[in-house]
C-alpha cells in the first residue's frame, strides 16, 4: 500500500539527540577523546578570557564546531554555521540541544585571534598526543620527517615589487579581476612580496614545477602506528625542510639513540652531521651521486624498514589536503595557517587512533 505524502510537522520531539546518534558513529569516539583533550586545556582557556563582562561562546563548543569543519571537509565558518543550525549530528557532537541558538560565522574570526596568541591549536595537538602516549601508540626510537607546500590564498597577480599597493596594481582591464602580464620580468622573493599574503613566498617543488605562492608544512611521524608527533609551519625556502626536522627531532629525543627517516631531499651533509650530533641515525634516502649517508646507516637492517615506512607520511599529507581541505588554505598569514594547520593534524590523529582502536577490537 502507497503511503500518503503527510506534511504536517510535529511541533515536539520526544527523542534527544544523544539517542538519534547510533551508538557505533565513528563521532562517538572522538568526541570522547576530544572531551578529555579539552579537559586538559581548561586551564588556558580560562587564562586567555576576561572573567568579567558577558558570557562568550565557549571554546570548547568552537573547538568541537571547527574539528567537524575538518572532518567533513567543509569549505567554509558561513556554510558550517548553516550546518551546525539544522544538523542533528553536529548539535549533538558540539553540545548543543535542539532548541539552543547558533552563533554567527563571525564569531570564529572574532575568537581566532585570542587562540592563537595563546597556541590553543598546538595544545590541543599535544593533548591529544598525550592520549595516544598513555595508550602505547607511539614508539619513541623510530620517526619519520617530510615536508608538503600548502598554496597561500594568494593569486600571483599579488605578487608585485614590494612598496607596491594593491591601489595601482592592475596592468590592464578593470574590475575584481584586472589584466596583468608578468612576461619578461623576473620576480623573486627578494624583490617582490604579495600585497594580500605577505607572508606567503613564491616556490616551486622542482625542476619543471610550476612557482606558487605558498606556506611549507613538516610533520614529524613516529613509525609505528603513523601517528605524527610533532608539526611546523614554516616559510617556504629551500632548507626550510631540513631546519624543520632538526627542530621537531630535538623536541623528541630520549636518552637513548633514535632513528630519523626522509626522502632524497634531507640527503645533505650538514642536516645528516646535525642529526648524528643530536644520537639519532639518519635513515634517509640516498641521493644518486654525493650521498652523505654512508655504511653506517645503509649496513644495519632498519634502514630498510625505515625507507618502507617512511612513505606513510604522505597519508598524512594526502588526507589534510583532500579531508582537510589543506591543499590551499582559506588563511592568510603565517600565524593563522600554521593554527589550522596543526589543528588539522590532531583532527588526524583522532581518526587515525579511532581506527587503530577499532582494529584492536575486532
Amino acid at each position: 500500500m502507497r503511503g500518503s505524502d503527510q506534511r504536517q510537522q510535529s511541533m515536539f520531539s520526544y527523542i534527544s539527540p544523544e539517542a538519534r546518534v547510533p551508538k557505533d558513529h565513528p563521532l562517538r569516539s572522538i568526541r570522547i577523546m576530544v572531551d578529555e583533550a579539552l579537559r586538559t586545556l581548561s586551564p588556558l582557556f580560562e587564562s586567555v578570557y576576561s572573567r568579567i563582562g558577558r558570557p562568550s561562546v565557549a571554546p570548547e563548543q568552537l573547538f568541537r564546531t571547527l574539528l567537524l569543519q575538518v572532518l567533513y571537509s567543509i569549505r567554509s565558518e558561513r556554510m558550517l554555521i548553516e550546518q551546525l543550525d539544522y544538523n542533528l549530528l553536529f548539535r549533538w557532537f558540539v553540545g548543543l540541544s535542539l532548541d539552543d541558538p547558533v552563533w554567527d560565522d563571525s564569531t570564529f574570526s572574532k575568537n581566532r585571534e585570542r587562540l592563537i596568541r595563546s597556541d590553543a591549536a598546538v595544545a590541543f595537538f599535544q593533548a591529544i598526543r598525550a592520549q595516544a602516549e598513555a595508550a602505547g601508540l607511539l614508539s619513541d626510537e623510530h620517526f619519520t620527517v617530510d615536508g608538503t607546500l600548502i598554496e597561500a590564498w594568494a593569486s600571483l597577480k599579488s605578487f608585485r615589487p614590494k612598496g607596491t599597493d594593491s591601489s595601482n596594481a592592475a596592468t590592464g582591464g578593470g574590475g575584481r579581476n584586472p589584466e596583468a602580464d608578468f612576461r619578461g620580468e623576473k620576480r623573486t622573493n627578494d624583490t617582490h612580496r604579495s600585497t594580500t599574503d605577505p607572508d606567503a613566498r613564491l616556490y616551486r617543488k622542482g625542476k619543471g614545477k610550476e612557482a606558487k605562492l605558498c606556506y611549507m608544512g613538516h610533520v614529524l611521524m613516529e613509525n609505528r602506528n603513523g601517528l605524527a608527533v610533532d608539526t611546523r609551519l614554516t616559510t617556504a625556502t629551500g632548507t626550510a625542510e631540513r631546519e624543520a626536522a632538526i627542530s621537531m627531532v630535538e623536541d623528541v629525543l630520549t636518552p637513548h639513540r633514535i632513528t630519523v627517516g626522509g626522502d632524497k631531499a634531507y640527503d645533505e651533509a650538514r642536516f645528516v652531521s646535525e642529526l648524528r650530533d643530536l644520537n639519532a641515525t639518519p635513515h634517509v634516502a640516498q641521493k644518486a651521486e654525493g650521498s652523505a649517508i654512508d655504511g653506517r646507516a645503509t649496513s644495519h637492517p632498519g634502514y630498510g624498514v625505515s625507507q618502507r615506512i617512511r612513505k606513510r607520511v604522505e597519508e598524512i599529507f594526502g588526507w589534510l589536503k583532500t579531508v582537510g581541505f589543506l591543499a590551499k588554505t582559506r588563511h592568510r598569514g603565517e600565524n593563522k595557517v600554521g593554527w589550522i594547520f596543526a589543528f588539522a593534524i590532531a583532527a588526524y590523529n583522532l581518526v587515525r587512533m579511532r581506527n587503530l582502536a577499532m582494529e584492536a577490537a575486532v
